[in-house]
């Protein structure tokens, strides 16, 4: 009976892997065509004492192979004191550095909603201070959007490179994320996506009333807003799977920010409106935590080594089979995957657990759920 049960969810989780694994087999790859640029882009940065990062972002933005007449950047300071000047004149686009105004109790949604207001293009596109875009980044979301009628397109992340066994694991754990988002297209249940890549028109945003009814949220600037779009007009949104438009972000330098990181991030679990997101996340808690269960049945002799060793390696399967076709696109190394796998269920459930209950710190900020 026991055996049924951990089975049954075992089974279920496979299901579900399994279909956002078909869901990415199905997305098409983008195809890069010569086209007159049109759309008009403001990117929107929202960020707190970056200093060390801004500048590299300001770089890889002036960069850009589209024309400048079409691009505008707002730079949105959420409080920052670590005394960061932009230099003027140095820049190839046009960019805006305002102050945030804060009415919520989440700063980013604040900053966004801030720009969005002075903002003088068609298009917001928002990205991370920590972030590396790439030169055809705005000219592959143009032809997109030309060649689809859409009003929101979301974009890939991945993160820049780096040795150690921390860096392998968050990558590990960012590309399952990446998987998620890019099958969830490929099957019409989008559900998440990465703010540090991420557009939508002006006048569609304020259609959806903007971030109204998540306000007491912390995060979830790109979920929430997504999932809205997905409710009212599903046909309007859209995915590029271009590796030109691919964004790159640092990974985290310790354990305890990656810990508090992914509290933030699944904090906002509870609050979705996409009923196939809430299943799935419900269902991948499930199927890590029984893999704990199973685990511990098998230490003190209640669970058949051979039943044990099928589960872990069928779950071990299917999740590498969607890590290797998200790797595969974002040409991603897979570093220490079994070593990964066996701590990641142990990592999953407690961040799961303690994002229900529990602080996080964000910006050298405390939140509550």
């Amino acid at each position: 009976m026991l055996e049924l049960i951990l089975g049954t969810v075992f089974l279920i989780y496979i299901l579900f892997i399994g279909q956002l694994i078909y869901g990415c087999n199905r997305m098409k790859r983008f195809s890069k065509k010569k086209f007159t640029p049109k759309t008009s882009f403001t990117i929107v940065v929202p960020f707190r004492n970056e200093r060390e990062n801004l500048p590299n972002l300001l770089h890889s933005i002036s960069l850009l192979h589209y024309p400048r007449e079409l691009v505008e950047v707002i730079l949105v300071d959420d409080d920052s004191n670590d005394s960061w000047k932009i230099e003027d004149g140095r820049w190839k686009f046009e960019i805006r550095l305002i102050k945030n105004e804060r009415k919520s109790n989440s700063p980013k949604k604040d900053a966004i909603e801030t720009a969005i207001q002075i903002a003088k293009n068609d298009w917001i596109i928002t990205t991370d201070a920590d972030c590396l875009v790439q030169k055809d980044w705005l000219t592959t979301f143009d032809q997109y959007i030309q060649e689809n009628e859409v009003e929101m397109v979301a974009s890939g992340v991945c993160y820049i490179p780096k040795s150690g066994f921390l860096s392998a694991f968050q990558n590990l754990d960012f590309l399952s994320l990446q998987g998620a988002t890019i099958g969830s297209f490929g099957i019409n249940k989008p559900f998440m996506c990465n703010g540090a890549n991420f557009a939508y028109s002006k006048a569609f945003f304020k259609e959806l009333n903007g971030f109204q009814g998540n306000e007491t949220i912390a995060s979830g600037d790109d979920v929430f807003l997504l999932q809205k779009a997905v409710l009212s007009t599903p046909k309007k949104v859209g995915f590029t799977l271009a590796k030109e438009s691919i964004v790159a972000t640092k990974p985290v330098e310790n354990w305890t920010e990656l810990f508090q990181q992914r509290v933030r991030w699944a904090s906002k679990s509870t609050g979705y409106s996409s009923v196939y997101g809430k299943l799935l996340a419900l269902i991948v808690f499930g199927g890590n935590l029984v893999w704990i269960m199973s685990f511990l049945l098998w230490l003190i002799g209640l669970l058949d080594q051979n039943i044990f060793i099928l589960f872990v390696a069928l779950k071990f399967l299917i999740d590498f089979i969607l890590l290797f076709k998200t790797a595969n696109f974002f040409e991603s190394k897979l570093q220490y995957v079994l070593a990964s796998s066996l701590l990641y269920p142990f990592f999953s459930v407690s961040v799961a657990v303690y994002s229900l209950f529990g602080k996080y710190n964000w910006k050298g900020r405390n939140f509550k759920k």
